[in-house]
This record gives structure tokens, sequence and C-alpha cells, in this order.
């Protein structure tokens, strides 16, 4: 495998036309939503900026959520590990 291969992952051809693929798929859907790259863009910085005016409440609210959330898939995943050994 040559390194261009290598360092693309598949053949240059190859992924030059899963790349148009993509590129066609998201085209559409931008153009369907009415979407341009600055949108994007501009989505992605209002983000940043909401994310860094909440500062750490940000942080604590991820902890929680990742609490709650493991209130459920801890036990489950524990029972599921018990019903297993069984087997």
């Amino acid at each position: 495998m040559s390194a261009v291969a290598r360092f693309l992952g598949d053949s240059p051809l190859r992924v030059l036309i899963k790349l148009l693929v993509v590129s066609l798929i998201v085209g559409f859907l931008m153009s369907v939503f009415d979407w341009t790259p600055w949108d994007v863009l501009h989505a992605l910085r209002d983000t940043v900026l909401r994310l860094w005016n909440m500062g750490f409440a940000a942080i604590a609210d991820f902890f929680g959520y990742i609490v709650l959330g493991a209130v459920i898939v801890v036990p489950v995943f524990l029972i599921l590990r018990l019903l297993s050994l069984r087997r």
C-alpha cells in the first residue's frame, strides 16, 4: 500500500468518490434546510459563546447528566452481567 493510500485509508480514487457522495448528500441537506456554510460557522460560534458564558454551570450540568444516566445504566449493566453468568 502506498503512503498516500495509507494516509487516506483507501485508494485515492475510492476516497474521492466517497467524498463526492458525502458532499452531495450534505449539500442537498443544507439546501433543503436553507443553510449556508456561514450559518453553520455562526451556529458553532454561538454555541461556544453560550457555553463560555454559562461557565462552570455547564460543567456541573454535564456531570449531573452523567450521574442521572448512571443511576439507570449501572444497575441495568450489573443485572445483565449477573444474568449472563448463569449461562
